[in-house]
This record gives structure tokens, sequence and C-alpha cells, in this order.
């Protein structure tokens, strides 16, 4: 049997439940019709409430407007069609086609133009699921949240959505525009109070001043602070830096990155490799750390430099690079090693601290300190600074020619040692060659070893050969047979031949 009333005539009390509220007592089941619905049909066999035309009542002091209402006693459920309204306490708003409530589960469900507005954000979408219990909202088919204050926009494929906490989680195609910010993600989840996005898949972020990269890890859309996380990558004007983790806080100007730290200057045209980096913008200077590496590329060769930390500066447009404690450098046509290194790329200048020695082709070069000077990758003057000397080996293990002096500056031509000039003690230690005819053929020998002591020289030399000598004054020197020569006379003071240290390849830098 079912029974009519006019609504506008009566009120009715009906033991229903409105989906955004939670169940507290008994007087909370209250729902109070408002006038405004036409007509009110009760079928007594189901127990089934039906309300139509401009549908309005009231429940927990949220409004709700429609079209028509069915109300389901016995399952305690509530559909309502047509231009669904629920208006919360007037905080939030939710606007939908239909809508279905059940109040055993306090679950809900809308459909078609689901809209849901609080005083700070709007979520829009064609279907959205609503859990009371859990104060969580759940769309599956695409949606799209705004800030009202912000204007931010975010949208995915999936969505979920907490209004008490005003939390997000967001997978597939999750996209977010903000002020001159966008993130292209797999998973976000967002957290309001703390303005943080978390990612959890492939992630793509445009900044203003720089795009950024990872797999997993977080990043403030107010300050700009972030935790990037596996295959990480910043990349800024002509700035890039990859590695396992990096952490960037833009207030102090500072970054870091952790585990396989790589970062490139392409105006430099230099690279980093490391296990760990500080950056700090506002000091201009950066240092790294763990199998630390820089690459320079030059003209016609790369030049690799390698210590247990780098240190960059750049201050006054100089730019200088600095390697401490076991510091090696390797080129195809030269090496080093020494404590330290410093290579000012402003100057095209290297600079070589405590146990220096340098290597080009078979000349080994060695002092307290010494300075490489060099253009893109040719060397044009090694300058050596006290207890210096030039070793060049033309016998394995039995004759080397030797230069030594106080300071020698030696000279380069295609990379090669063509002249040296000894200033202060020079000493030159050398065995030439003569030609001996046998026969018909004329053969080269070395006949002797000539050693030699002045205040100043300059020595020439070919193919690691001493070809030319000139003196300032008169030298004094002597000459001994090859058969007579002393083991002790073969060297000169402190002589000591440290091809073991020389670095043969880039990986060889790394090697202890």
């Amino acid at each position: 049997m079912i029974v009519y009333f006019n609504i506008f005539k009566s009120a009715l009390f009906i033991s229903a439940l409105f989906f955004l509220s939670n169940i507290t007592n008994a007087q909370d089941d209250i729902l109070e019709l408002l006038p405004g619905s036409e007509t009110l049909e009760y079928d007594e066999n189901t127990g089934v409430h039906r309300l139509i035309g401009n549908v309005n009542f009231i429940y927990q002091g949220n409004k709700m407007y429609c079209d028509s209402a069915y109300y389901f006693q016995r399952i305690r459920s509530v559909r309502a069609y047509g231009k669904v309204h629920v208006n919360k306490r007037d905080t939030l708003n939710l606007y939908c086609d239909s809508l279905y409530y059940n109040g055993n589960t306090k679950k809900a469900k809308l459909w078609g133009n689901v809209r849901v507005i609080d005083r700070e954000y709007k979520l829009t979408t064609d279907t959205l699921e609503y859990d009371a219990n859990k104060s969580q909202a759940l769309y599956r088919h695409g949606g799209k949240v705004v800030s009202t204050l912000t204007q931010e926009v975010l949208t995915s494929r999936v969505g979920y959505f907490y209004p008490n906490s005003k939390n997000f989680f967001f997978s597939r195609e999750v996209n977010y525009q903000g002020n001159e910010l966008a993130i292209q993600t797999d998973t976000l989840q967002y957290l309001y109070s703390q303005k943080k996005a978390f990612f959890y898949g492939e992630t793509d972020i445009q900044a203003e001043d720089a795009d950024l990269h990872c797999e997993s890890g977080w990043y403030n859309t107010e300050s700009g602070e972030g935790t990037l996380m596996q295959n990480a990558s910043i990349s800024r004007d002509s700035d890039y830096i990859a590695g396992d983790t990096l952490i960037y806080y833009p207030d102090q100007g500072v970054s870091i990155g952790k585990g396989n730290v790589y970062y490139l200057d392409s105006t430099q045209e230099i690279s980093f490799n490391g296990n760990y980096a500080y950056s700090s913008d506002s000091l201009k200077y950066s240092f790294l750390t763990g199998n630390a590496i820089a690459t320079k590329i030059m003209q016609d060769d790369t030049l690799y430099i390698h210590a247990d930390t780098l240190y960059t500066s750049n201050a006054d447009s100089i730019d200088i690079m600095k390697a401490y404690n076991g510091a090696k450098l390797y080129s195809t046509k030269v090496q080093a090693f020494a404590d330290s290194i410093t290579f000012n790329s402003s100057d095209d200048l290297i600079e070589l601290y405590t146990d220096p020695i340098v290597w080009s082709n078979e000349a080994e070069l060695k002092g307290d300190f010494i300075d490489i000077y060099v253009t893109d990758s040719i060397i044009h003057r090694v300058n050596i600074y006290d207890n210096s000397s030039i070793l060049m080996e033309i016998e394995p293990d039995q004759y080397y020619n030797q230069i030594a002096g106080k300071n020698i500056v030696a000279s380069f031509r295609d990379n090669e040692l063509y002249r040296a000039r000894v200033n202060g003690n020079a000493i030159t230690l050398f065995y030439p060659e003569e030609e001996v005819s046998t026969d018909s053929t004329f053969t080269k020998k070395r006949v002797g070893m000539n050693r030699l002591y002045a205040s100043n020289l300059r020595v020439d030399i070919d193919s690691n050969e001493i070809v030319g000598i000139n003196y300032l004054e008169e030298p004094d020197g002597v000459f001994y047979p090859i058969e007579d020569i002393r083991e002790g006379e073969k060297f000169i003071q402190k002589f000591a031949w440290k091809q073991a240290l020389r670095p043969r390849s880039k990986e060889a830098i790394l090697e202890d």
C-alpha cells in the first residue's frame, strides 16, 4: 500500500544517514524535511520512501537538494537523482547527477558531473566513491583537483581525497600544474598541511629554473625543497647533476648528492663523478668525495683528475678546482701525481703540491712544487721549483739522462719536451751516442757518461736524448768511459725512478 503526503503541510522524521557524517547517537539519525518537496510516497510493504520534486532536507546540520530521492528503511540506504547538491555545514558543497548511500556500510557512490567544493579546493570527476568510516573519497576514471586559492591544478586517472586533512593520493597519468611548476608522475601523494608532494614511479618536474627527474622522492610546492631518489637528476641552464639521491634546499642555495653522483658543467666542458657531493650557490663552491674524478674535454684529448676530495669554486669569474689527498692526473699526453692538484681554468694553469711528479712521453719531472701551463690539450711549459729534476730513461734499469738544479723551466712543443732551462746549481748527467763504423754499416753506441756542473744552463732535447747544452758560464765536468762508470756515479743525488706511480689509463687513476 502506497501512502501520499503533501510535504508543504507536514514534516517527516526518517531514520536515514547522510553519507558525509558519522553516527553518534539515535538523535543524529533524524532527517528533517524542509518545505519545497512536492510529493512523498511511502510503500508500507517494502518500507521505501520516495520524495519527488525539489527535494530539500537537513541531516546533522547538512542540507541536501535533489529532484527525487528514495529511502530504503530496511537496508538503511538512500538514492538521490537529478541535480543533487549536498551542503555540509556551509564549509563543503557536493554536486552530482545521482547518489547512493548505504547506511550500514557508511559508503556512498556518486555518478555524473561530480563536484566537491570547499573553501580551498574543487574536485571534479565522473564517478566518486565515499567511505564515511575513513573520510575518504575515491575516483577511478579520471579526476581534477583545483586549488581555489592558488589556482594549482592536478589531474589523474585514479585519486584518493581525504576531506578532513585535505590530503590526496593519485596514480596513473598524474599531472600537476602550479605557479611556475609542473609535475608528471605515475603516483603522487600530496600532504596539504606540509605542502609536500611524494612521488612513487617515473617523475618529471619542471620548476621555474630547473628540470628535475626521479623515480621516488618528495618536493615542497611552496619552498621548492625536495629529495629526489632513484635515477635522480636536475638540469639547470648549463648545469646537470644526477645521482642515487639528490637533496635541494633553495632558500639556502644548497644541493647535496649521494651515491653515483655525476655533475656536468657544459659551459666549462667539465664533469665530475663521485659518491657524495655538496654545492652552495651563495658561497659559490662545491666539493665531491668518494672515488671523485673530474673530466675536462679538451681540443684533441681528455683530462682526468682524481683525488679523495675534489673542491670547486667560482668567484669573480675565476673557476678553480682543487684535488686533495692522493691526487692523480691523466691524459694521453701527460700524467701527474701529487698530494694535491689545483686547476685554474681561467689561467689554463695546473699546480701540483707536495711530492709532485709529471710524466710526458718518457720524461719524468719532479720537484717540491710544479706549475703546468696548458691550453686545450697542449702543454706549453712546466715550471719546477726547488729540488728540481728531469729524468729520461734510455735503457731500462740501466741508463738515464738526467737534469737537476734548484729551479727548472721545461718547454714543450706538441706535448714533447724539447728544452729545459736550469737556474741554480745545475747538473746534467747524460750518455752521449757516437756512430761506430763496422765494415760497411754505421751503428750508434753509448761510449760513456758526461757529468757537468754549472750555475745555470740550457739543455736541448730530442726524443729523450740531450742534443745540446748551452752554458752561461764555464762548466765543470767529467767524462767517464762506459766501462769505467762506477755504480755510485750513474745517478744524481736523490735519484728515484717512480714509473710505478704513473697512471697508464683513466681507469688506473682510481687505483690505490
